[in-house]
């Protein structure tokens, strides 16, 4: 999915908000540089994730900060793997724990992790007894199921810190319904935005369960063409692939590979493309051949 134009003030509001954070005061020449950058951008093949990612390093250039939101995951990380034992209980005690495991980790795709918002467990809770009394607008849950029962090799995209933990629950899921499944975690390469890197994944002893692996990249989600050798030869072996969040949908939507996208729709372009309205929960298996209409559910 090619970058859309209403995505181009996002990118630079992400830029604006994060060098708030790390308080720099003068932001005239990252902004020199940004408008730069976008100035030389091919947008017909280029992603926003794709741009996130090279704005996101601008910004670590012009602060000399490698990793802002090194203390926002490690927070997050924290917060939800302390709510593992009861989140696994409440999927456990549910009439089918495998969606159940599916839905909780797309809820937790949905929270916000920025520190402005300054996120509280409570609201968090909140969060999570809202959306989970309500369905997924597409649910191909089932033939999820099938394709892990007969899998030898699934690669699982990870997105952002804290939901990190609840992947973990699903993963620890899929393990036991296929214990002879090699399940791969991907992160990000280098710090970009809140997503997690390799250093989380172990942090919340995702090792326990999959083989831990970078995907070589800074951009947000997975921008194929950039991604490591390593990387590109599980994905191209993996017999499925789940991508978490709204960054992967964008980087692989119209790739030819069994894919099925875990997420929110946050915003109207993602919504529009998938054919949905928006802040709704997503279960769905790739569709290259056309898009989707709305409200399709799969039993």
């Amino acid at each position: 999915m090619r970058i859309q134009e209403k995505c181009i003030p996002c990118t630079v509001n992400q830029a604006i908000k994060v060098a708030d954070m790390v308080g720099l005061k003068d932001k005239d020449d990252l902004l020199r540089s940004v408008f730069a950058y976008l100035s030389k951008v091919d947008f017909k093949s280029s992603s926003t994730p794709e741009l996130i990612g090279e704005i996101f390093s601008l910004l670590k250039d012009e602060t000399g900060n490698d990793d802002p939101y090194r203390e926002t995951r490690e927070h997050y990380n924290k917060m939800f793997l302390e709510q593992i034992p009861k989140l696994e209980q409440e999927i456990n005690e549910s009439d089918d724990p495998f969606l159940e495991s599916i839905k909780y980790a797309i809820i937790g795709n949905i929270i916000d992790f920025n520190p402005i918002h300054d996120l509280l467990l409570s609201d968090i809770e909140a969060s999570f007894e809202k959306l989970k009394k309500e369905q997924l607008e597409i649910n191909d849950s089932t033939l999820l199921l099938q394709e892990i029962c007969k899998a030898d090799t699934l690669l699982y995209l990870g997105d952002n810190c804290g939901e990190i933990c609840l992947d973990k629950i699903l993963i620890k899921k899929i393990k036991g319904i296929n214990p002879l499944c090699h399940v791969f975690f991907a992160t990000r390469g280098e710090a970009v935005v809140n997503d997690s890197v390799e250093e989380d994944a172990y942090a919340v002893g995702m090792d326990s369960y999959a083989t831990i692996i970078s995907n070589g990249d800074h951009s947000l989600g997975t921008v194929l063409h950039r991604t490591s050798k390593e990387f590109k030869e599980v994905y191209q072996n993996a017999d499925i692939v789940i991508a978490k969040g709204q960054a992967n949908y964008e980087c692989l939507s119209d790739e030819e590979k069994n894919i099925f996208f875990l997420l929110m729709t946050k915003c109207k372009v993602i919504a529009n493309d998938i054919g949905v309205p928006e802040m709704k929960m997503l279960c769905m298996k790739s569709d290259v051949a056309g898009k989707r209409k709305p409200n399709r559910v799969t039993t």
